[in-house]
């Protein structure tokens, strides 16, 4: 039974890579599950006994690099004292910072960003991926209204203002170096561009250097 399991888990990766291999190469509404089913080895009916559809196979891949809600949630809390905003600032510099480390988050988030059509056929794909980001700005919202944060906000500056601005720059920062790598070093850059951005919204912030 163990055996069983493993070779499973082993032929469900196999197609996730191969999804992936054929998602960066032709774009996902190009890429068919017969073409991914080949890429992989296996025969459509594998694919489909490990996922419901493609939308289900690409949301998938995309949880391979997203870090999860709860874990979100945990590292925002701002356990052992520390500064909650310290702790935003630090997972923003991180998530970033992943793209020039990790290549197959690299890959994923060029796909996802430069790849893919949001189709019928991904309908359901992008329900959850819009459900994932609305899930990190009522975060970060959420962060921002402790009262200790949200007399931190410059006048005029709402809890949910804040969220949408730091969501907005991450998803400009992702979308730019994944498209052009030249553009800023996400190891040495990120931390003062997202300092920028938090001197936009905090009366003050001194971040450690």
């Amino acid at each position: 039974m163990r055996r069983t399991k493993e070779q499973a888990e082993q032929t469900r990766i196999a197609i996730l890579t191969a999804a992936e291999q054929l998602f960066l190469a032709k774009g996902v509404a190009h890429s068919t599950l017969d073409q991914i089913a080949r890429a992989a080895g296996v025969t459509r009916g594998a694919v489909y006994w490990h996922f419901e559809n493609k939308a289900h196979l690409f949301h998938e891949m995309l949880s391979q690099v997203r870090l999860p809600t709860e874990q979100m949630t945990e590292r925002l809390s701002g356990c052992g004292g520390m500064d909650p905003l310290l702790s935003l600032r630090d997972l923003c510099i991180e998530a970033i910072a992943n793209l020039a480390i990790d290549e197959q988050r690299r890959r994923i988030f060029t796909i996802l960003l430069h790849r893919c059509e949001f189709t019928d056929e991904l309908r359901e794909a992008e329900e959850r991926h819009n459900a994932f980001i609305n899930q990190f700005i009522d975060l970060v919202e959420n962060l921002f209204s402790r009262p200790a944060c949200r007399e931190r906000l410059r006048q005029g500056v709402t809890p949910r203002l804040a969220a949408r601005a730091l969501h907005a720059q991450i998803v400009g920062l992702f979308t730019d170096w994944t498209r052009d790598q030249q553009l800023f070093d996400p190891l040495q850059d990120t931390a003062p561009l997202i300092d920028a951005q938090l001197r936009g919204l905090l009366r003050e912030w001194n971040p450690p250097t």
